[in-house]
């Protein structure tokens, strides 16, 4: 399975969910990840999303750990059946 599959099935099931899955870009700052995950009841968490059995790069697990360090939540999606598990810490939290 190709990542825009992936991708494509997490933005429909954030949807579903009654949230967004925006993508996420930001000039200047490379590396953050693909989805900003917005649900209901101002829960939110960052998702990079891979092909299966993909890593990120050092540059996306560096601004991986600053954003964890802010206090934010962020997952790396490379399997559709990870989208329910994610969505459901998500609400959660």
């Amino acid at each position: 399975m190709r990542e825009k599959t992936i991708e494509q099935k997490f933005r429909a099931a954030v949807k579903a969910a009654g949230g967004l899955a925006v993508k996420f870009t930001s000039p200047g700052f490379d590396g953050v990840p693909d989805r900003l995950a917005l649900l209901p009841d101002g829960k939110m968490a960052f998702v990079e999303v891979k092909a299966p059995g993909e890593k990120p790069r050092p540059l996306q697990l560096s601004r991986h750990r600053l954003l964890r360090r802010l206090g934010f939540k962020v997952y790396v999606l490379d399997d559709e059946s990870q989208i329910g598990g994610i969505i459901n810490e998500i609400q959660s939290t």
